[in-house]
């Protein structure tokens, strides 16, 4: 082929490339049959499409393809500078008019943009490809909650009940793009103020579509990156995600070897949610090398510490109006008390690990506020349990574990096992008997309060209802004492009402004496006397006086033996 031949055939080229047609003037007094183009978005199969178009070859223009062809255009600088009708604009006007009204079309684009990076950004492919996506989506949910509005029978507008992630279609289709474009969506929707329920979602679709995938040293890095992301990602608004799905995260986090700041932040979040965790959540394998212990004990620590904290912070102390709460169980204490139930399944979980410290073990316990177990049987039998698996442990780490256990919050059964108990110290074992012991003369006095309204009714409530207040947070307590109130209002109603009954009595024998003879006055009187008797020990059920002193002997002898012992 001839120098004039080649010029011809290279004549479409160059009418229509910018580029060609200066590397062509540059090289005319050469004989150079072959120019080299260097850096071409998308490589060959990119320039094939511009030669066709070029040469008038038809092809069709799709979502797969015009990424690109605008790339492609535009390095070549086939725009309508340089020839009327080109590339660039034809590319152009099917991004504008097409591919920005479709969402899954974008989705598209932006999947075949990863391999024209950085040229489809300079050209704000990726940018306009997100924002589509993100309006789509924003505009999507709320045309759906206005579909969702109705009159009632009312007259009034209320909104129907829609199910979890209704019309949120397109968590599927962004599972498909790389980490780096899905951050910068997700955060477009964000902005947009997408849902945190449906961006919640589709963090766990993402996740759950890479994290599952066999790993291997290549794949490694791309999982920790995944991971640190989507934790970064993260809807700031409490459950906006299921807490297994943050403890998953967190496991993934350890193992993979995470910024330490991505794992203080789920175990922050993990604690503002700990109450609806379970004890399966909670079992964190041990990931590190040398770490002796089964489980992560260190990391669960953190996450009660947090919760105890949150719970701390949680009112402010100088506003009155927190003490208002009347309800036996506050939300707070709810919380509390769920969690305490929680940690001491785990502790007991944990006990039977032979490696496991005492300071550890004893970090956890000690990690809740003092008023957050009413009852102390899950302590009881987690530290059971801990003595029964360290045989070898010291006489005074025993007692300085034992005394974590408030022996007078234990129930009725637990406190029989634990008189039985031949690993507690004999300092434990006595206070044991001593409160079983306190229970009993409270019971025995509160048997004979219907007949003898004597100071140790109001003793024996005070024992039974201080504990419980101070098992309480201060507005639990408030709202604990304020019951009592009403229920000493209504005791003495109820005295009130007794003392009415024995005037109406005192009447009646005055009347008796006066119409009656002496003979059937004393037989009334006797009559009168019996009942008495009978309604003041009524509820003792025959209990004597010996029986009353032997109590309080017994109970003298048991303090004396705790003094003596202490």
């Amino acid at each position: 082929m001839d120098k004039q031949q080649q010029q011809l055939s290279l004549f479409p080229l160059v009418s229509r490339s910018g580029r060609i047609r200066k590397l062509v003037a540059e090289h005319r007094d050469s004989d150079i049959s072959r120019v080299e183009l260097m850096n071409l978005p998308g490589g060959a199969e990119s320039f094939e499409l511009a030669a066709k178009f070029c040469y008038g070859i038809n092809f069709e223009i799709t979502s797969l393809n015009v990424a690109q062809l605008c790339c492609v255009s535009d390095n070549l600088e086939m725009t309508e500078e340089f020839s009327k009708d080109n590339l660039h604009l034809h590319a152009e006007q099917y991004l504008e008019s097409i591919v920005y009204k479709n969402l899954e079309m974008c989705v598209e684009v932006l999947q075949q943009c990863e391999n024209l990076l950085p040229h489809a950004n300079e050209l704000n492919i990726v940018s306009r490809c997100i924002d589509a996506v993100a309006s789509k989506a924003c505009a999507e949910q709320i045309a759906l909650s206005f579909s969702r509005l109705e009159y009632s029978s009312s007259g009034r507008l209320h909104t129907i009940r829609q199910a979890k992630c209704e019309g949120d279609w397109w968590i599927e289709d962004l599972s498909v793009i790389r980490i780096d474009l899905y951050q910068r969506v997700i955060t477009a929707m964000k902005c947009r103020g997408v849902r945190p329920e449906s961006i919640g979602a589709s963090l766990v679709n993402y996740a759950q579509k890479v994290l599952t995938k066999k790993v291997d040293l290549v794949s490694t890095g791309h999982q920790k990156l995944v991971v640190e992301t989507i934790i970064s990602l993260l809807p700031v608004e409490r459950l906006a995600v299921p807490i297994s799905f943050l403890f998953e995260l967190l496991r993934n986090a350890v193992m993979l070897d995470c910024t330490i700041a991505g794992r203080l932040d789920l175990e922050r979040r993990i604690g503002s949610q700990l109450d609806i965790a379970t004890l399966d959540d909670l079992l964190i394998p041990s990931f590190r090398h040398g770490c002796e212990t089964l489980f992560d004990v260190d990391t669960v620590y953190r996450i009660v510490v947090n919760f105890s904290q949150q719970d701390d912070g949680e009112y402010d102390m100088d506003d009155v109006s927190i003490f208002e709460s009347d309800s036996p169980h506050s939300p707070s204490q709810s919380a509390l008390l769920k969690v305490s139930k929680l940690v001491d399944d785990y502790l007991a979980e944990i006990a039977l690990d032979v490696n496991l410290k005492l300071s550890k073990f004893m970090a956890i316990a000690e990690a809740l506020p003092a008023h957050s177990r009413t009852i102390h049987d899950g302590l009881y039998r987690a530290i059971d349990i801990y003595l029964k698996t360290h045989k070898g442990i010291l006489d005074a780490d025993k007692k300085k574990l034992c005394k974590l256990i408030d022996f007078q919050k234990l129930s009725q059964e637990a406190g029989a096992h634990a008189a039985l108990n031949e690993r507690l110290p004999l300092q434990s074992v006595v206070q044991v008997l001593y409160f079983e012991q306190l229970r009993l003369r409270n019971a025995f006095c509160c048997s004979h309060t219907d007949g003898n309204h004597k100071p140790v009714h109001h003793q024996s409530w005070q024992t039974s209802s201080g504990g419980l207040s101070a098992a309480m947070s201060p507005r639990d307590n408030y709202a604990s004492l304020r019951r009592e109130n009403r229920e000493l209002k209504l005791e003495l109603a109820r005295l009130r009402m007794r003392l009415n009954d024995l005037e109406k009595e005192h009447v009646c024998m005055k009347r008796d004496m006066a119409k009656s003879h002496s003979h059937k006055f004393m037989s009334s009187f006797s009559k009168k006397i019996a009942k008495l008797r009978f309604f003041r020990h009524s509820s003792s059920r025959g209990s004597s006086s010996p029986s009353r002193q032997s109590y309080r002997a017994d109970s003298k002898v048991i303090e004396r033996t705790c003094a003596s012992i202490e």
